[in-house]
């Protein structure tokens, strides 16, 4: 499993359409093999900023997505139309069949997220 993260920053006055626009993209996702679940987040600090949480059953499963015609196409049109700058896709995790189902506890007296 992945969790796959993708950063849209949007131009002014065009978050409806984008939102519109995701939910028919949504549609194709759920059609696709390998594809669990994804959300659409808004930043409320940022209106213009977007992240959409997407999980997939392995990295090939979206590297299929965004390499699909549908994916493209949609693409283009956001670059012309939609989009203020280039998004940025970043895969957070993958598990791993050898991987414990829960992280390690921190060490006495540390804060778990520093590393």
């Amino acid at each position: 499993m992945i969790t796959v993260g993708m950063n849209y920053d949007i131009l002014p006055g065009k978050e409806q359409q984008f939102e519109r626009v995701f939910d028919k993209v949504l549609g194709v996702m759920k059609g696709m093999s390998g594809h669990k679940e994804s959300h659409l987040y808004r930043n409320v600090a940022a209106p213009q900023s977007y992240l959409i949480i997407s999980e997939w059953t392995d990295p090939q499963a979206f590297q299929a997505f965004i390499a699909s015609d549908q994916f493209r196409n949609v693409a283009n049109w956001g670059k012309e139309q939609i989009l203020a700058s280039r998004p940025k896709h970043e895969i957070y995790g993958m598990e791993s069949k050898t991987a414990p189902a829960t992280p390690p506890p921190p060490a006495a007296g540390r804060c778990p997220v520093a590393h």
